[in-house]
C-alpha cells in the first residue's frame, strides 16, 4: 500500500471535526480523487473518527488516518500517516507524542501501513501553528534545509508543506521539489480553485485540498480534474 501512495497526485482532506453530508461524500468519494485523508487538528476524538472511516467505506478508495491525536487512532484505515512537526519549536510536539504513541500501540502497528510525514507549518496564524508552537518567518533556505533533513537525515517518505488555509507560494514549492528526490512532496494550504490547484501540481508531487470541501464545494471537486489533466 505504501508503493500506491507515489501515484497519489489528488488528496481530499476531510476533518471529522466538521460535517459533510452523505451526498457530498459521495461526490468526493466519486470525484476520481487519488485517496481520502482524514485528520484535522481540534475536536478530533474517536468517535467522529470511527464514523467518518465508517462512511467513507462506503466507497473503493483509499482512506488513510492522519494522527493528530492518540484518542483518534482506530483499526480500519488503509494507512496511517504519523506527522512529525519539524519547525515545532515545543518538545511537546516534535517527538514525544511519538514516544507516548509507541508505548500504547507498538504491540498493534502495521509498520507496512505507516507513512512518517515531515511537515514544515508555514501559516503562524494556522491552528496547527498555535499547537505546535512552529517557528513562524523562515526564509527558503530554512525550508529547503527542512527538506533536505526529511529526505537525507531522516529518510521520510514524505515532506509535507502546510500552509493550512492559507494560499503559499509556488516559487518555493517549485525550490523544495527541486531538491528532493526520493522523498514526496505534498502541498496543502489554500486551494479554493481548479487554476491554484494546477499551478501547485506543476511541482507537488501531491496536492491536498481540505478547507474547500466545506467552504466552495462545487470548486473543490473541479480540483480533481485540473491535477489530473495538468498530470497527464
Amino acid at each position: 500500500m505504501l508503493e500506491e501512495i507515489k501515484g497519489w497526485r489528488h488528496v481530499f482532506k476531510l476533518d471529522p471535526d466538521k460535517e459533510i453530508s452523505d451526498i457530498r461524500l459521495q461526490k468526493i468519494c466519486e470525484s476520481g480523487t487519488d485517496a481520502i485523508l482524514v485528520g484535522g487538528t481540534q475536536g478530533i476524538d474517536y468517535d467522529n473518527t470511527v464514523e467518518l472511516l465508517s462512511r467513507v467505506r462506503r466507497y473503493p478508495i483509499p482512506c488513510a488516518l492522519e494522527v493528530s491525536s492518540m484518542e483518534a487512532i482506530c483499526a480500519g484505515f488503509d494507512l496511517y500517516f504519523i506527522p512529525i512537526v519539524l519547525n515545532a519549536t515545543d518538545p511537546e510536539w516534535i517527538l514525544k507524542p511519538h514516544r507516548e504513541g509507541l508505548k500504547r500501540f507498538w504491540p498493534f502497528i502495521d509498520w507496512n501501513q505507516v507513512a512518517v510525514e515531515g511537515y514544515v507549518v508555514l501559516n503562524p496564524e494556522s491552528s496547527v501553528a498555535r499547537l505546535t508552537k512552529t517557528e513562524g518567518n523562515l526564509q527558503d533556505g530554512d525550508v529547503l534545509s527542512y527538506a533536505r533533513m526529511a529526505e537525507h537525515m531522516l529518510h521520510l517518505p514524505i515532506f509535507y508543506l502546510e500552509y493550512s488555509g492559507k494560499w503559499g507560494d509556488p516559487l518555493l514549492v517549485k525550490k523544495v521539489k527541486n531538491v528532493l528526490k526520493n522523498t514526496q512532496l505534498f502541498y496543502g494550504g489554500g486551494i479554493f480553485s481548479p487554476e491554484q490547484a494546477k499551478e501547485m501540481a506543476n511541482w507537488a508531487d501531491t496536492v491536498v485540498v481540505g478547507n474547500a470541501v466545506y467552504e466552495s464545494f462545487e470548486t473543490a471537486l473541479k480540483t480533481v480534474k485540473a491535477v489530473k489533466v495538468h498530470t497527464e
